[in-house]
């Protein structure tokens, strides 16, 4: 699988969001100059997000693509470089990990893969035009309090779509819950919570095959599965909550995944993989926080143990 060999490296840091630009700066002031191979979208998901309120530290906000971009920079203060490459494959199989980029192929004895999740999106008409900031959001944990005393729609039927449904009420005025069965999929607990809030008003047997406004999402519009009856429900906002794919296909070959494709760890561990010398950060092994902050903190703890077992891997190759 060996190319072109861009470099050999002490550690290699495969994704750039929130847990890989972490890692970056925590790996760099160790001095281990890291290199980090961006990903097909530079900085992550959080770079779609046009304000970010709930990272720490920032009391007015901050810009997704400014955070972002300022981590970067940190990291690169420290030594921290940068490539624009996308991993395609792996070989773990011994000592010296392979990394298969589009444009070239790296080494390095240890890598942190922090190559996120991806949402799940409709596929429908406006839901491009009108992501990040302009009313189509899939956190609400993230962009609730943008919506306080308005209409939002949340779109889906498992736990996840009714924790966001619940957590909207903080700030909504009515939450719109579409689901495309006659039935919730969430736990029995989190069903008679949804169905008992009066602020939430379950829209059954219903896909969104539109979402529509101007400068902002002022609705959308709803088929019955059943009868193709049409309506439209106004809204400000329009949550997806029907599930993330982690990004992790290309490295499951050698790590072990969950039933979802999530990065397994280790038992007693929040970052180590079954194969010594690669970790992991962030989304792509996360299914329940799926937070900046929480990505920055499991990129640390990633370089904090990459550095640790790359001290212990060449104290191991000096003593033969």
């Amino acid at each position: 699988m060996l190319r072109k060999v861009e470099s050999s490296e002490k550690i290699l840091i495969v994704g750039s969001g929130c847990a890989g630009l972490t890692a970056a700066i925590y790996a760099s002031r160790a001095g281990l100059l890291p290199l980090v191979v961006n990903g097909l979208q530079p900085g992550g998901q959080l770079t779609t997000t046009s304000e970010v309120e709930n990272f720490p530290g920032f009391r007015n906000g901050v810009g997704g693509f400014e955070l972002t971009e300022s981590m970067r920079l940190q990291a690169e203060r420290f030594g921290a470089r940068f490539v624009d490459d996308s991993v395609i494959d792996v070989d773990f199989s011994s000592d010296t990990k392979k990394v298969l980029g589009e444009n070239a192929s790296y080494l390095a004895p240890c890598v942190i893969i922090a190559t996120g999740a991806s949402p799940r999106l409709l596929g429908v008409k406006g839901e491009k035009e009108f992501f990040g900031g302009r009313g189509v959001s899939v956190c609400a944990t993230c962009d609730g309090a943008f919506y306080r005393g308005k209409d939002v729609a949340v779109v889906g039927g498992g736990d996840t779509a009714c924790e966001e449904a619940m957590f909207l009420t903080n700030f909504s005025q009515r939450v719109y819950l579409i689901h495309r069965r006659d039935t919730l999929r969430a736990s029995p607990l989190m069903r008679e919570r949804v169905l008992g809030n009066a602020k939430i008003v379950p829209v059954w047997n219903s896909v969104v095959r539109e979402i529509f406004g101007s400068e902002k999402v002022n609705g959308i519009r709803v088929e019955n599965v059943l009868n193709g009856a049409r309506d439209e429900i106004k809204c400000a906002g329009v949550f997806l909550a029907i599930g993330h794919k982690p990004n992790t296909q290309q490295f499951a070959k050698f790590l072990h995944l969950d039933e979802d494709g999530y990065i397994r760890r280790m038992e007693n561990s929040f970052v180590e993989t079954n194969i010594s010398g690669v970790f992991a950060a962030g989304d792509c092994a996360d299914k329940v926080y799926r937070q900046a902050i929480t990505s920055a903190g499991t990129g640390a703890m990633a370089a904090i143990a990459a550095e640790r077992y790359i001290r212990e891997h060449l104290e191991r190759k000096r003593n033969g």
